[in-house]
């Protein structure tokens, strides 16, 4: 064998081993990337029961329900990104900023019926955060621009259009008026 082939089937080998650890390092992270929904595109494209993904929105106002089952807090609340809404079944204890009206992240899976069991529910820490993924669904979906305010009350989502939500202010002319 030359020098030449030898140098060559070095290169291949060790070619082949890099694509074996890539393969075998992204095959890991793979099953442990949690994915980012909004409610109407669990709608819209529901994931498999088995996957995990974490659903943003607000907690429409007037949709939480709490009661106990054997010694159990099991609370029941709505999530919507304005376009849609998706019931989200969490055992356990809320956060204690969690609220109506406010946003929330749900981590957990869809159900065939379509509702949300939740293993853990993160709320927002103060007044002025929202979620990344959240605020960027709701400029996508056209209900809130944060150059006009902050987000408005998800009660009044299911109603809101486009067309209503903050108007871009007058421009002035040079002079002021």
């Amino acid at each position: 064998m030359t020098r030449k082939s030898r140098r060559l089937w070095l290169v291949v080998a060790c070619m082949i081993g890099l694509g074996s650890a890539a393969a075998l390092t992204l095959n890991a992270f793979s099953s442990n990337i949690v994915f980012f929904m909004a409610p109407s595109q669990v709608h819209a494209k529901p994931p498999p029961a088995d996957r995990t993904i974490r659903l943003g929105g607000m907690v429409v106002a007037g949709s939480v329900h709490r009661e106990t089952v054997k010694d159990t807090p099991v609370n029941l609340f709505d999530v919507t990104d304005g376009q849609a809404a998706v019931t989200v079944r969490y055992e356990g204890i809320l956060p204690d900023l969690f609220r109506e009206g406010q946003s929330v992240v749900a981590v957990g899976t869809v159900n065939p019926d379509g509702t949300f069991r939740a293993s853990e529910v993160l709320a927002k820490h103060d007044e002025t955060y929202m979620p990344k993924e959240v605020a960027e669904e709701l400029r996508r979906s056209g209900k809130w621009d944060p150059r006009f305010g902050k987000a408005p009350d998800a009660a009044s989502w299911n109603t809101m259009t486009a067309a209503d939500g903050p108007k871009k202010p007058a421009t002035q002319t040079p002079d002021g008026n």
